[in-house]
């Protein structure tokens, strides 16, 4: 029989700096899965397509700094075993997700956010502060969060170039994994948040939008 290892709250304070640093540093996050867009043709977009499409994936690989800090300041605060293992995996897919965005801002010759470590302060303190309070709205939280990612997805797919198959494949693959994500919070017994509050989680979303698109 196996034993579950259990780690001290040093221990868990120095997993979550390690997790900090693998996501802020500059390709330090290793996928598991090779990106979608490996497959896919590089075609030639113009100036102002690059530009725009450079700060549409910019935006996205903000959101994943957010949902890897989300997910680990939960994690950290989680109450049952099984919540805190399921907020650790679902962080370790976002990191395909982070460094896919990451490799094709690169790319287009951009950069990601300088804001990133604000925003992953930010999201850490929120996951954990929701951990605190209970279980169930820790992962109503994470799927109130991946539903507007859906969202923002989806609002970029119809954005990008026609010819730009990269970028799409990649926020395509994104967009089922974050919908998958959302349906595995509330199946293990998180809490549907309400209208209005989802209505303040989309206004802060777009704060970050607007601040991550050229900075």
């Amino acid at each position: 029989m196996t034993s579950q290892r259990h780690y001290s709250p040093a221990d868990r304070l120095l997993m979550q700096a390690d997790a900090a640093l693998r996501t802020l540093l500059p390709f330090s996050g290793q996928p598991a899965r090779p990106s979608p867009a490996v497959l896919k043709n590089e075609t030639e977009l113009s100036e102002s397509e690059t530009r725009h499409v450079a700060g549409l994936m910019r935006i996205n690989h903000t959101g994943e700094v957010c949902a890897q800090a989300l997910y680990q300041g939960q994690a950290l605060t989680a109450r049952l075993p099984q919540v805190r293992q399921a907020m650790e995996q679902a962080a370790d897919e976002e990191i395909d997700h982070l460094a896919w965005c990451e490799q094709r801002i690169r790319q287009l010759g951009s950069h990601t956010s300088v804001l990133n470590p604000l925003f992953y302060g930010l999201s850490f303190g929120i996951g954990a502060s929701a951990g605190l309070i209970s279980d169930r709205i820790s992962l109503g939280f994470v799927a109130a969060t991946e539903d507007q990612v859906c969202k923002h997805l989806d609002d970029h797919l119809s954005q990008l170039p026609a010819e730009d198959e990269k970028s799409r494949a990649i926020l395509e693959q994104m967009r089922e994994d974050e919908a998958q994500h959302s349906t595995a919070a509330i199946a293990a017994g998180g809490l549907r948040f309400p209208a209005p509050i989802k209505f303040g989680m989309s206004l802060v979303s777009k704060v970050m939008t607007k601040a991550t698109y050229r900075i």
